[in-house]
């Protein structure tokens, strides 16, 4: 097959631009005239115009939950709790007897007037349903009093904060690790539904020009699902998989080691966090505020634990005392794991101490940051963190550091769409307010890069995946101009035409109409 009449970038700096890509078989032949040798009848294709870049990779999404969400109550967006209410009211009529009404997406700062979410209010709409709730930065958890009364008073865990009003009583609030040993023991999802949910995801992934993730529902025994998509014959994208860290050993006695899969479906990486979030205010801070999920010498245990499975570490960070603390650990480490090459990460890493920033690059860390959140948190960060959000979100300074820098979507916490995660770097905006901390602002390039080649590199896949060059697997994305020739305010103006994964159409297959304007 030929690709011709477009822009291929490459994302190859010693080659960026060609004018047309041959592919033989599910890899990339070469460029213009490689075709007289390597295929003998190819089949053309008309790029009318098009660009075509290497494929984009979601490099933090929790895939399952994600696609779950789709079909649950969405709360993102609501400016109250009357709004609130009345979208999970209007959801709870369909709810099946016996049933949970599940949902997702409030964030409570976002609330005017100002109020914080309790279940009695739930209740006034909910009734007798179990209704469960996760807050949209995935750390707090909503019930009513049905659902609480599922626990028979069993909330507290370490690590985790039961809200409790004047009296003493749970208002219905769960944070961090409450909320996650909650939904684990009474909301988990079945394997069916993820599946069922899923299919359609990988859908609605690959024509937002998605062709691999790492994908972060470990905990949901996500490689169950991934593997049943893939014998169905709907697993049209690459998968990276998160394992949580407490399962190290029984992959240490099993000798499975980081990259141990086919193809499509990989283990990747041990997963644990630090602290909580900035939305919950649990984001471990050094001004003393936040909750410790994970302490420094319990991480340092974790990544010697790991180097000894061949498993590298992601580990959540958000607060500036939770990032120090970890690359603290890492330091600590690092004797034991550089020698075997392992390609650690911290992700989120948003809001750093200056004398933090190069750390990532000195240590050899990587910053798994998602550039949709800048814009998206702006408000709040502004509200809870003040002056520090000259540290916040900080991706041109740690990419002038010489950190690795990775981009992810969060998903469901943000929308999985990498394009406007793209835009999203470039632009610090995403609404008709001007840039938010515009020294922060990256640029086209460098926004790809952290977005097709830098999570290839973390997948160790870096002379396979992620540029369009010869040998490597032939995974790209056509939009329909090219972003490079374009002024960055029309950046989002872009769209996805079609996807290809090893050498096949997943989304869209070509012929396609003449292209507009």
């Amino acid at each position: 097959m030929i690709l011709e009449n477009g822009v291929v970038r490459t994302m190859e700096p010693t080659l960026p631009v060609v004018r047309a890509l041959a592919i033989a078989g599910d890899r990339v032949a070469g460029g213009v005239g490689t075709h007289e040798t390597a295929l003998a009848s190819p089949d053309r294709v008309d790029l009318g115009g098009r660009c075509v870049l290497p494929g984009f990779n979601d490099s933090h999404v929790h895939f399952p939950t994600w696609a779950l969400a789709q079909r649950q109550v969405r709360l993102v967006g609501t400016a109250s709790l009357d709004e609130a209410l009345e979208r999970i009211a209007a959801a709870t009529s369909e709810v099946q007897p016996g049933g949970w009404l599940r949902g997702m997406g409030w964030r409570s700062g976002d609330w005017s007037p100002p109020t914080e979410p309790t279940k009695e209010a739930l209740d006034r709409v909910t009734g007798d349903t179990p209704t469960a709730l996760m807050a949209r930065d995935y750390h707090s958890l909503w019930l009513n009093s049905a659902a609480l009364a599922r626990a028979n008073g069993d909330l507290e865990v370490a690590g985790g904060v039961v809200v409790r009003d004047e009296r003493g009583e749970p208002t219905g609030v769960l944070r961090e690790e409450c909320a996650w040993h909650f939904r684990d023991t009474h909301v988990r999802p079945t394997e069916d539904e993820m599946v069922d949910a899923s299919r359609e995801g990988v859908r609605i992934a690959i024509a937002r020009g998605v062709t691999a993730v790492h994908d972060k529902d470990g905990w949901l025994r996500a490689l169950g699902v991934w593997q049943r998509l893939r014998e169905e014959g709907h697993l049209n994208l690459r998968v990276w998989q998160s394992i949580p860290a407490e399962q190290v050993d029984e992959l240490a006695d099993l000798r499975i080691r980081s990259g141990f899969g086919d193809d499509l479906v990989r283990i990747g990486y041990l997963k644990t966090f630090m602290d909580g979030t900035l939305g919950s205010q649990t984001a471990r801070m050094l001004d003393g505020t936040g909750v410790e999920i994970t302490s420094r010498d319990q991480l340092a245990q974790i990544i010697r634990r790991g180097a000894h499975a061949g498993l590298p570490v992601a580990v959540h960070a958000i607060g500036d005392l939770a990032n120090r603390e970890a690359l603290d650990a890492f330091e600590e480490t690092h004797a034991e794991w550089q020698p075997l090459g392992l390609r650690h990460r911290i992700e989120h890493a948003q809001v750093l101490a200056p004398e933090d920033l190069p750390r990532f690059a000195g240590l050899g860390i990587a910053a798994s940051v998602q550039f949709s959140h800048a814009p998206s948190d702006r408000d709040l960060a502004d509200r809870f963190w003040g002056t520090k959000t000259e540290g916040a979100y900080a991706y041109r300074s740690l990419r002038d550091s010489g950190a690795v820098l990775a981009n992810g979507s969060d998903a469901p916490i943000e929308e999985l769409d990498p394009w406007a995660g793209v835009c999203a770097g470039v632009l610090r905006t995403i609404d008709d307010r001007g840039p938010w901390h515009p020294e922060q602002r990256l640029t086209l390039d460098e926004a790809l890069q952290a977005t097709t080649v830098t999570p290839a590199w973390l997948s160790r896949d870096e002379h396979r995946r992620g540029k369009l060059l010869p040998g490597f697997l032939a995974d790209l994305v056509v939009l329909d101009r090219d972003p490079y020739e374009l002024e960055p305010e029309q950046l989002p103006e872009v769209n996805v035409v079609a996807t290809m994964l090893g050498g096949r159409w997943t989304h869209n297959p070509p012929p396609w109409e003449d292209r507009l304007g």
